[in-house]
């Protein structure tokens, strides 16, 4: 009896083994079917695509065309732009300036305080750091003050920090302020003033910068907001 159990279990998995070895075949044989089918697919596509423009591009170098003489017209047209002059936009911005001139002689004066706004200064009158919205140029007391550039008077008053003070409005939205200053007399407001013309001299009248020595608080404004003026006059 044991031995015929033994028998059919071995019956069983022959016919196990066999079922597993057929399913195999099929299943190879489907991949196989199913590949070739794709392989033919891909290659009857390859036959309509295009040619690239490598390609193209090649086929062109072997087959190199005559090129064409420029026309007649268009030789003109480059001689006659060869022939204009080219003219260099930076050297005009540097040659430009602002026709602006020293507001007095520069073989008797000399900066003795630069324009600050960004940093604070020391003023020796005061005795404290502040801003300083314009330079003071040194001179002996009673030396000329000048317009630096052409326009009218707009104002002639005694500021409470600069003493006498004469203001000149120019084109553009320029302003010039002249302070600490020893008269008004030579020009009245309103009237109209050209480069270089004298309007005043250095005096002691400035409050803030009394203690200092004999020099003109000058100040340029653009727009009302002030500047420092040597970004327009070489001192």
């Amino acid at each position: 009896m044991r031995q015929i159990d033994k028998m059919d279990k071995k019956k069983k998995k022959d016919k196990v083994a066999a079922l597993l070895m057929l399913c195999f075949c099929l299943i190879a044989l489907t991949s196989v079917f199913t590949i070739k089918a794709s392989i033919d697919k891909v290659a009857k596509s390859a036959e309509n695509v295009p040619v690239t423009r490598k390609a193209a591009t090649e086929q062109e170098k072997e087959s190199p065309q005559t090129e064409k003489p420029p026309e007649k017209g268009k030789e003109q047209a480059s001689a006659a732009a060869s022939e204009i002059p080219t003219v260099d936009s930076r050297s005009e911005e540097s040659s430009s300036s602002s026709g602006f001139a020293s507001p007095m002689d520069r073989n008797t004066a000399s900066v003795s305080k630069e324009y600050s706004m960004d940093m604070v200064i020391y003023n020796m009158t005061l005795d404290q750091y502040m801003t300083h919205p314009g330079i003071d140029i040194e001179a002996p007391a009673g030396s000329g003050v000048m317009a630096i550039g052409d326009g009218t008077i707009t104002d002639i008053c005694t500021d409470d920090c600069y003493g006498t003070t004469i203001e000149i409005t120019h084109s553009n939205g320029y302003i010039s302020r002249y302070c600490n200053l020893s008269t008004k007399k030579l020009v009245e407001k309103g009237d109209t003033v050209k480069k270089g013309q004298l309007i005043s001299s250095i005096g002691r009248t400035a409050l803030y910068e009394s203690m200092e020595k004999a020099h003109l608080h000058f100040e340029i404004r653009k727009d009302g907001k002030p500047c420092d003026p040597s970004e327009f006059i070489d001192f």
